[in-house]
């Protein structure tokens, strides 16, 4: 099996460097890539590059890193970088976690909903922790085990979201992504020439903790699965505005 890893969180991302120790341990016979970025690009979102160069270098035997986003990741891998298209495409894992309308913003998920677009089974990891000690390990063997799990279940209609905590967890629930609202703000300061600096700060102001949610699943201690649709198709809405009177 050919997989590619990638992440938001930079190419010396321990959350990545222990999800491939664990690949390479329990799956000897994998054939791992890895394609990064040179450094932080967490909240990126689905951004790529189109009027700048990206650069890659190698740093080791089937590891690169990009300048790019994660997206940009992706499309360098596939388009530019690899020998041949990877069975399995994981990004991760991710410090902090990817719940609910987190998925927005996240550069984590953008990078396994590019591979979606691509044809690629697509898989989002993220650790629900957010100051250390960060445990990656038990979330890596958690993905190990499941490598074919992942490719039987995907189709080219989304990618998978996983959110785990930070130790051995004995329940996998399948789940739909919980609504967050970020209180947001802004931090400023002048600088001598002039110039104001803006720095955006916030933190979530309400989650909502929805029967089936992943963040109700992360709460009892479980680690949540979502498959993410990559349309954005709402039929139901579709039907209001199909029933309303427009003018031209």
């Amino acid at each position: 099996m050919r997989i590619l890893l990638t992440n938001d969180d930079g190419i010396s991302s321990k959350g990545l460097q222990v999800l491939k120790e664990e690949l390479e341990r329990s799956r000897p016979e994998a054939d791992i890539w890895i394609v990064a970025p040179d450094g932080q690009r967490s909240g990126q979102s689905h951004s790529i590059t189109m009027k700048d160069p990206i650069r890659s270098r190698r740093i080791a035997h089937q590891q690169y890193h990009i300048s790019g986003s994660p997206a940009d990741c992706v499309t360098t891998a596939l388009m530019g970088l690899m020998e041949a298209p990877p069975d399995l495409i994981i990004s991760g894992i991710n410090y902090g976690p990817n719940l609910g309308t987190d998925l927005t913003y996240s550069g984590t998920a953008a990078a396994a909903r590019q591979g979606t677009y691509k044809g690629i089974p697509s898989v989002a990891v993220s650790l629900v922790s957010t100051s250390p000690p960060y445990e990656f390990r038990p979330l890596a063997r958690m993905v190990s085990k499941n490598l074919e799990r992942f490719i039987e279940l995907w189709d080219e209609r989304h990618f998978i979201n996983i959110n785990g905590p930070g130790h051995d967890s004995g329940e996998v629930r399948i789940t739909h992504p919980c609504r967050r609202v970020y209180h947001d703000r802004l931090e400023s300061f002048e600088s001598p020439g002039g110039d104001q600096y803006w720095f955006l700060t916030g933190y979530p102001d309400e989650s909502f903790v929805d029967p089936g949610s992943d963040l109700e699943a992360i709460l009892s201690g479980s680690i949540s699965i979502s498959p993410i649709h990559v349309h954005p198709v709402n039929i139901s809405i579709d039907e209001r505005y199909k029933n309303a009177d427009f003018q031209v």
